[in-house]
């Protein structure tokens, strides 16, 4: 008999050391099993004669469980590797949105003493122009070396352009200096969007994104007071020239760490991206973002900010002159938008397509609507401006709000269906707005549709912002980011010449605003022009609600 035979403990049984070569953690005591040990049958002898002859049983080894290892903290947008490019990038965007906020205060007392009234629009429509060829030239320029070099050279020129508008002493220079505030505008914000793809991983996009719209909410509260007192006790040329000295800190921040995270072009292409532009577009681009510049869409990005120029250029001549410049806008800006795009934009084809042509949808039916909230409480409510703008003072909180709440890592698999909950939202606000017209329906009832309207924008915006990153190839997040832009910026331009042309066909031009903010039309009653902007607007957002269903590509 061999010793394996005899002892018990070294049978190799599972919970022994035996030929397992399995580690214990402790020995257990044969007692610990049940008592003694039994003798074999036919051995004969009392039990304490089996004791005697039997072996001492060796200990038998017993697994216990190991502490689970501590759950490593998981990092946050504010973590020490992500802090510096962070603050960086919400400080930029705080910049931006001051910026609109304030200067849109003191731009009347500028055209004024610049004797540039008759022009006025043109400091907004130069800004808004220029910022689509610079939106475009952002995007070839980050797939090609990266968001650094974008970002950087559009901080400057938007210092260089509040530079020159806040020096002009004439007016032309002062739209001059928008034009040139408008390019730096463009590349940012589309360098901004490449930075979050390139440097932050997917689960943190989402956050991120949401502090875009959190970093405008002090803006829109405090910008206009701030402007207004700057304008009154020093002038309107401080509130431009005071923003430039500042635009430095937040590149200063986020340079370090923007060289070590995104500089230079992406490192992994993913090969069988095939969510491009227009196929000749993009096979022309295929080649051009390794090596070189895509001409062809920098063509179309000029013909799409002349046609864009023109339309506005239309829009504030309401005259049958004003159709030759309409006509020469569309031929201009329509061809070049269906080339700049991603294919498939117009027909709502699933995927990236869908998100860029719910951004656009989105932006224009709800921004439209909004521009006319204070012209309309004030000429047919009798409100006061002051008043009528505090109806939509809730709406910065509320939209950062839905930011927030879109940014849950949970709601992350529900996103597609937080973009249409939001278009839902919007879309029954624009509807209701009209609502507001009739003398029996409280003002305040159209401020909380309004503030439920911002909440879903907060929404859609930031999750058409994180869908279309998770949709892009590294080397076409700068393209479809401008895509996205431009889809926002173009909506404006479309509605709202198609609405301001609708306002005026049904007598808007009839409606006067007092000093005091009352006016005839108050007492009269001119709803039908409202009712028209809103129609056209609520008739949008219910659109983008359907194309909110397509966002994801089909599963094959």
């Amino acid at each position: 008999m061999t010793a394996s035979e005899d002892l018990p403990g070294e049978t190799g049984e599972p919970g022994e050391t035996g030929n397992s070569g399995e580690v214990r953690d402790r020995a257990v005591d044969p007692a610990e099993r049940g008592g003694a040990v039994k003798t074999a049958p036919g051995a004969g002898g009392s039990a304490a004669a089996a004791d005697k002859e039997a072996p001492a049983l060796a200990p038998v080894p017993v697994r216990e469980k190991a502490a689970p290892p501590p759950r490593p903290r998981a990092e946050t947008v504010l973590s020490r590797g992500y802090l510096a490019l962070t603050l960086g990038i919400v400080s930029v965007v705080f910049l931006i949105a001051f910026e609109a906020t304030a200067v849109g205060t003191a731009m009347p007392v500028a055209a004024d003493e610049l004797d540039g009234v008759s022009v006025y629009a043109f400091a907004f429509s130069a800004l808004f122009t220029t910022s689509l060829l610079g939106m475009v030239v952002s995007g070839q320029w980050s797939d090609r070396r990266g968001p650094l070099p974008p970002l950087a050279w559009g901080i400057g020129a938007f210092a260089t352009g509040l530079l020159l508008s806040g020096t002009a002493v004439t007016m032309g220079v002062f739209i001059l200096g928008r034009a040139v505030q408008g390019i730096g505008g463009g590349l940012v914000i589309v360098a901004l969007y490449v930075t979050v793809s390139r440097a932050y991983p997917e689960r943190l996009r989402p956050t991120v994104l949401a502090s875009f719209a959190a970093a405008w909410v002090v803006p829109a509260v405090v910008g206009p007071l701030i402007a207004g007192t700057v304008t009154q006790q020093l002038g309107w040329r401080w509130v431009f020239l005071g923003i430039p000295l500042l635009v430095a800190v937040p590149l200063a921040v986020m340079l370090p760490a923007l060289r070590r995270t995104a500089a230079g072009p992406p490192q992994h292409a993913r090969p069988d991206s095939a969510s491009g532009s227009d196929s000749g577009a993009a096979a022309a681009g295929s080649a051009a973002r390794g090596s070189g510049v895509d001409r062809r869409r920098l063509v179309y990005a000029v013909a799409l900010a002349a046609g864009a120029g023109l339309l506005q250029y239309a829009g504030q001549e309401p005259a049958y002159v004003s159709l030759l410049p309409a006509a020469a806008g569309a031929a201009l800006l329509v061809p070049a938008a269906l080339r700049l795009m991603p294919r498939g934009t117009y027909r709502a084809a699933r995927g990236l397509p869908a998100v860029v042509l719910l951004r656009g949808l989105a932006a224009g039916g709800f921004v439209v609507a909004e521009s006319f909230v204070p012209l309309m409480l004030v000429s047919q409510r009798g409100l006061t401006v002051t008043m009528a703008g505090l109806a939509l003072a809730a709406g910065g909180l509320t939209w950062a709000l839905g930011s927030f709440t879109q940014s849950r890592q949970r709601l992350g698999p529900y996103r597609v269906r937080l973009a249409r909950a939001g278009m839902v939202l919007v879309t029954g606000a624009v509807a209701y707005a009209p609502v507001a017209l009739a003398p029996a329906v409280p003002v305040w009832t159209l401020a909380a549709a309004m503030a439920v309207g911002c909440y879903g924008m907060g929404l859609v915006i930031s999750s058409t912002s994180v869908l279309l990153l998770q949709l892009s190839a590294p080397e076409e997040a700068g393209r479809n980011s401008a895509a996205l832009q431009m889809s926002d910026s173009l909506s404006n331009v479309v509605l709202l010449a198609v609405t301001g042309a609708a306002f005026a066909l049904c007598g808007g031009g009839a409606v006067r605003v007092g000093a005091n903010g009352s006016t005839a039309a108050a007492t009269e009653g001119r709803p039908l022009p409202f009712v028209a902007v809103y129609a056209v607007a609520a008739l949008v957002c219910a659109v983008g609600a359907g194309v909110a269903g397509r966002l994801r590509e089909r599963e094959r």
